[in-house]
């Protein structure tokens, strides 16, 4: 066993911190980040971002990737996301403005800035509810969430390398095959199965 594995499991499980399973409709939030959550480590059936207890890596993988250190930064991209994010770029290559992209970023920011201590419960679960709207307004099912999902990660993808970004990400055929894995009806661990598009517009319930 790798030496990352074994401090990894040294950790404690997020589960024992936070032992009340999330109701229907807080799945069907949290799931709405599950594109971008392909780490092992990743948790997609609760608001804390990774299955074992990890704040530092939230911490610092919000620092690195967004410049996100404070509360206000914290607040500042995520109404960015919600306003306008990166779908401008798309629409205008496009014609069309992948609400999916941004709406992922902006549940897993979200996510880990509770699982930091930037926000506080209550915060994340306000500011997924603030989202949902748009995102019931727009899309009709998982399928086409994942698949404004894959563009807007292309458009992201191509503005990085047309900037001569030398650290790309994955390449697309990494997050076509995660996102394959969300949408297959036989992948019982899918929380995109765990919670079907329409849950949202049914009643909350216990699960």
């Amino acid at each position: 066993m790798g030496l990352w594995n074994i401090r990894n499991r040294l950790k404690p499980k997020a589960a024992k911190r936070y032992p009340v399973p999330l109701t229907t409709h807080q799945l069907w939030m949290v799931s709405l980040s599950a594109p971008v959550s392909r780490d092992r480590t990743a948790s997609r059936t609760t608001l804390y971002p990774f299955t074992r207890v990890d704040d530092e890596t939230a911490r610092g993988w919000l620092a690195e990737q967004w410049e996100i250190t404070s509360r206000k930064e914290l607040v500042d991209r995520l109404d960015d996301l919600s306003r306008t994010g990166y779908r401008a770029r798309a629409q205008r290559l496009f014609g069309v403005a992948p609400l999916a992209w941004d709406a992922a970023l902006y549940v897993d920011i979200a996510r880990r800035g509770f699982g930091c201590g930037l926000i506080t419960e209550a915060d994340a679960w306000t500011a997924l509810r603030n989202i949902v709207p748009s995102v019931v307004r727009t899309y009709a099912s998982w399928q086409e969430y994942a698949d404004h999902y894959l563009l807007g990660r292309q458009v992201w993808r191509d503005g990085l390398r047309g900037a001569g970004d030398p650290d790309l990400p994955a390449p697309q055929t990494v997050a076509d095959a995660h996102l394959r894995a969300l949408l297959d009806p036989a992948n019982a661990s899918s929380p995109w199965n765990l919670a079907p598009w329409d849950t949202i517009s049914n009643p909350d319930r216990t699960r």
